[in-house]
């Protein structure tokens, strides 16, 4: 073994199983506990609320001495008791406050959706902070600004242009004051209900006239946003330029389908890059696509769906209560072309869904 790491956050499976193939032992404290997530770790301990994750990952580093920790959404702004593996505490913070993001974007001169003003529509209206944009919305008039706000009182949030296009990101590796681009995906997001811009899933690699614009441009940005290790930077691409959205200072949920796209290993790419080293890019394999399926209705489920892995990821275990909109679990594709892999998708997707009731 290399050496033993924490990866502490909302969600960590993705990166523990990365991790453990590239040789590392694993410990995790993580919402969840799925199923596959004790595959790919020697010891893991959930929380309920973030608020609990401190004290969480406290009681797991008392438990176990580390060589690193990955901090994943939630963690990113935490003080760990063991070496971070990662983008350093004081510059990560910028990219957890949309408005800070947003001044990034403007200082660095990359086109971005601007702020609206007051009394302007339609406008996205996001909270301050928060990642997979679950809680975004665009708003019309007033009155839904109103009714919005209302559901989520308290929380500051910034009102933005409405950017209309294709969702999609850029994987890369950053050492600090350089950057390598290794994957451009096709972002999947709801498009309904309440959560209708919150991510659920990514196609790898992108085929798209605009790809190269945006290498260039997420190459800019991470290069120039202090971050150490892996970072995504996502995009909307409209009819004219590629417009820049966010900075995701961590690992994303799009690694699944860069590492079966690619057959690399982002991890490995993640730890040389905080010691210094880039990675040359890869050459796509094939292509990989990943989708949430999400609960319909208020359900428990009582399948095991262990047996269908590696079609599924993220695996909950028999018995557990999902509400409405709640994600249930992953299901991955493969091709040699996008249809291909989208094919093979929505095959599995069918064969999934017969064990959800």
């Amino acid at each position: 073994m290399k050496g033993r790491i924490l990866v502490a956050g909302f969600a960590t499976r993705h990166v523990a199983q990365s991790a453990a193939l590239a040789g590392y032992e694993v410990c995790a404290v993580d919402h969840f506990c799925d199923q596959d997530l004790y595959w790919y770790t020697r010891d893991r301990m959930p929380f309920r609320d973030l608020d609990d994750l401190p004290g969480t990952v406290d009681r797991m580093c008392r438990r176990y001495s580390f060589d690193l920790v990955i901090a994943t959404s939630g963690a990113e702004d935490l003080t760990f008791p063991a070496p971070l593996c990662g983008t350093p505490r004081e510059r990560v913070g910028r990219f957890l406050d949309k408005m800070e993001m947003q001044r990034f974007f403007e200082d660095l001169e990359v086109p971005v959706p601007r702020i609206a003003a007051d009394g302007e529509y339609p406008v996205m209206a996001k909270p301050r902070r928060g990642a997979g944009g679950w809680r975004n919305a665009v708003l019309h008039d007033a009155g839904e600004e109103k009714r919005w706000a209302s559901l989520y009182p308290d929380v500051p949030y910034i009102r933005q242009q409405v950017a209309d296009g294709i969702p999609a990101s850029v994987c890369c590796v950053a050492n600090g004051d350089k950057a390598r681009a290794i994957a451009v995906n096709e972002q999947i997001l709801r498009e309904n209900g309440t959560s209708a811009f919150g991510f659920s899933g990514s196609v790898t690699p992108f085929d798209h006239p605009a790809c190269a614009g945006m290498i260039a441009l997420a190459e800019k940005i991470a290069a120039s946003s202090g971050c150490t290790g892996t970072l995504g930077i996502d995009f909307v691409i409209g009819r004219d330029t590629p417009r820049v959205i966010e900075v995701n200072p961590r690992f994303q949920g799009t690694l699944d389908t860069v590492e079966a796209a690619y057959a690399c290993n982002l991890f490995r790419f993640h730890v040389s890059a905080c010691a210094g080293i880039l990675p040359e890019a890869p050459q796509a394999q094939q292509y990989a696509a990943r989708r949430i399926l999400f609960a319909d209705r208020d359900l428990t489920l009582e399948a095991d769906l262990k047996a269908l892995a590696p079609v599924v990821s993220d695996i909950p275990w028999p018995g557990t209560f999902f509400e409405e909109e709640q994600a249930i679990v992953s299901v991955s594709g493969t091709g040699r072309t996008r249809g291909e892999a989208l094919a093979a998708l929505d095959k599995n997707i069918s064969s999934v869904r017969q064990y959800i009731r």
